[in-house]
């Protein structure tokens, strides 16, 4: 996957985001087993990956390395990432 590729599905995705999170109630106790949080949740770990693999891809690139041999880590490994 190619950084523009990366890119318009970080675009997309962050849209999606915002979508679900205008639609969400102010206190919501049912929200939380609803399928609109279900999907925000796995937005969020999709972000956390995209953004990491075109991390990864930046920093081969800056050290001389192939950018292609970057690739996806896990939902669970990159948010579990201190920033």
């Amino acid at each position: 996957m190619d950084e523009q590729h990366i890119l318009n599905k970080i675009s997309a995705l962050v849209e999606e985001e915002q979508e679900l999170r205008e639609k969400a109630p102010a206190s919501p106790p049912d929200w939380i087993h609803s399928p609109e949080h279900a999907r925000l949740t796995s937005i969020e770990g999709e972000l956390d990956q995209c953004w990491d693999l075109l991390r990864q891809r930046r920093a081969k690139r800056q050290y001389g390395e192939n950018p292609d041999e970057a690739e996806p880590r896990s939902v669970r490994q990159v948010e579990n990432y201190e920033s």
